[in-house]
């Protein structure tokens, strides 16, 4: 058999192996990426009833827009995501850079195991989270309620419990501050991850030159520790902005997905949900999502513009 038999047919020329080698990628973001994208954008021009599939598809133009912008329940699900998100957000930063310093500060060789046990609750299952706070939320059980009227045996501190145990998941008024302290509880972890890796950044040495011209490390946290983390600030606002607007997985399960009394623990992501698959309007569902994606846009260039360096600082 001679040679020329074993050689094959055809070769791949050098110049198309890295796209060989990228096209599963660019593939699966075709199909599962870019695709869901247009299609949705398609469908919010359209009212659609999946279950009587595609021929049932009908073009209605700005309609379902038109809808969602005079919607109540819209609007309820926008101020209760606004609500959450600054009540739950708002903490986790204040929280978490005095504790970055101080863990920074403080410690030195059980440093990681002490920012590990902070980290666990962020890569702990949500629906474990939510579980374990039903139980702590419980109104006559729980121990968030046994806790506060021990608290309230002190003297001063009778505020906190009027003598009924707190309906936490099941009156209006209480569903808002139990899914935000949930929300707090398991991210600010994170966000302290992120200042303690910023802080990590930061030169000793002026640290201690402050140090010798007779700064304290109250004056150094101010002077030299929070301008310096100002990008990581910018970061993590960034992240807990866009996480908080797209809140959907702890008032979900907290709520048994209805939202709880009054809808008060809807947010915009799960009204967006039951608009498309318990309500079964896919077209208003794809419309009510581009006008959130409007919204976390501006409010991301927002932020962007509240961090970005003024004219002639530093």
């Amino acid at each position: 058999m001679s040679t020329s038999t074993l050689r094959p047919r055809w070769r791949l020329s050098p110049k198309a192996i890295p796209y060989l080698l990228v096209s599963p990628f660019v593939i699966l973001f075709l199909v599962f990426g870019l695709f869901p994208l247009g299609f949705s954008f398609y469908l919010a021009f359209q009212t659609w009833e999946p279950t009587a599939g595609l021929a049932s598809m009908q073009f209605v133009g700005l309609d379902n827009f038109a809808f969602a912008l005079t919607d109540e329940w819209f609007h309820k699900s926008l101020v209760n995501t606004a609500w959450l998100a600054v009540v739950s957000g708002v903490p986790q930063h204040v929280i978490a850079i005095p504790l970055a310093y101080f863990i920074h500060t403080a410690f030195k060789r059980t440093r990681n195991a002490v920012i590990g046990a902070y980290f666990l609750p962020y890569i702990t299952s949500t629906v474990a989270i939510a579980m374990m706070f039903g139980t702590l939320f419980s109104t006559d059980y729980g121990l968030i309620n046994i806790a506060l009227h021990g608290l309230s045996q002190v003297p001063g501190l009778g505020w906190l419990f009027s003598g009924e145990p707190i309906d936490w998941l099941n009156r209006a008024e209480n569903v808002k501050p139990a899914v935000s302290i949930v929300v707090f509880w398991r991210y600010v972890g994170f966000n302290t991850v992120l200042y303690l890796a910023a802080l990590q950044t930061i030169p000793k040495d002026i640290y201690e030159a402050a140090t010798m011209d007779g700064a304290r490390r109250l004056q150094q946290f101010f002077y030299i520790t929070l301008p310096s983390l100002k990008p990581m600030i910018y970061f993590g606002v960034t992240l807990s902005v866009v996480g908080g607007l797209q809140l959907f997985e702890e008032p979900f399960i907290l709520t048994g997905g209805r939202g709880g009394t009054d809808q008060a623990g809807m947010t915009a992501a799960m009204y967006m949900y039951r608009t498309a698959f318990e309500f079964n309007d896919f077209g208003l569902a794809s419309a009510l999502s581009w006008l959130f994606f409007v919204l976390i846009a501006l409010l991301t260039w927002l932020t962007n513009r509240a961090f970005k360096p003024r004219e002639g600082s530093v």
